[in-house]
């Protein structure tokens, strides 16, 4: 959606997952130490730093979650870069991810292979996107339950602790940098839109909501509620950043295609 909307401009060079075979490992590995951060740089250097500097366009972006793992390098290398986060009511994001996404996102082999990996038992899955996804790390409280999870709940997980991560680092950046938006009002408030395209120094007109208002860019344009099962697990995992985001109390909807 943002790729769709911004690309329109014709000051803007948007895309959707820039790199993604060379970002989402690094990014992983960055999130779960396994590269040093000078490398990290680098990557990053001749990867989103070449292409800014060589782009014509007076502004230059990116719409990834993998970005979420490597924002203080981001940051750090590109100053004048600016940061939106949006997010979605989680229970619509895992419900698609499980639906849709299929055998590209947690499926079980994959996950088996980077979890081997990370414990140092096996060596470094291929770069496709299936297998770069992150698990929890040493120390953290959710280590040992997730490798009883099933699918379902390792999206529930990546939901809520992308999330975490993206709200902690964030805040560490100044506040004109950063801004905070939600899918759901960017579909139903001209005002929401108005306030992203003021934050990137974008003209704004009413044809720019239009793209916003309109569900596009999925491979099953379907939609269903998650079941009792899944409510139940999805609220054990990410009950507290869905309160954070401002969620708690709300009711699931349906997308209509």
């Amino acid at each position: 959606m943002l790729h769709k909307a911004l690309s329109a401009n014709a000051d803007v060079e948007m895309h959707h997952e820039y790199a993604v075979q060379i970002t989402q490992p690094t990014a992983v590995r960055n999130y779960l130490g396994l590269i040093p951060r000078e490398q990290c740089l680098q990557i990053l250097d001749e990867t989103y730093a070449a292409a800014v500097r060589y782009s014509d366009r007076a502004l230059w972006g990116d719409s990834s979650n993998k970005l979420s793992w490597i924002i203080p390098e981001l940051a750090e290398l590109l100053p004048a870069a600016k940061f939106v986060h949006l997010v979605r009511d989680g229970r619509k994001v895992a419900g698609s991810y499980f639906r849709k996404l299929g055998d590209e996102c947690y499926d079980d082999r994959a996950n088996a292979a980077m979890q081997a990996h990370y414990d140092g038992e096996a060596p470094a899955p291929p770069p496709e996107k299936k297998y770069w996804w992150p698990v929890p790390r040493r120390g953290d409280s959710a280590a040992q339950p997730f490798r009883g999870f099933n699918q379902f709940q390792r999206i529930c997980w990546h939901w809520a602790e992308i999330n975490r991560v993206i709200l902690r680092e964030l805040a560490k950046l100044p506040k004109a940098r950063t801004m905070f938006v939600t899918l759901e009002d960017l579909s139903s408030s001209p005002d929401a839109v108005k306030g992203l395209y003021d934050f990137l120094n974008l003209p704004y007109s009413a044809e720019a909501f239009d793209v916003f208002a309109r569900p596009h860019n999925v491979n099953k344009p379907e939609d269903r509620l998650l079941d009792a099962t899944e409510r139940e697990q999805f609220d054990a995992i990410a009950r507290d950043v869905m309160a954070t985001l401002g969620y708690a109390g709300t009711d699931e909807y349906l997308v209509h295609y």
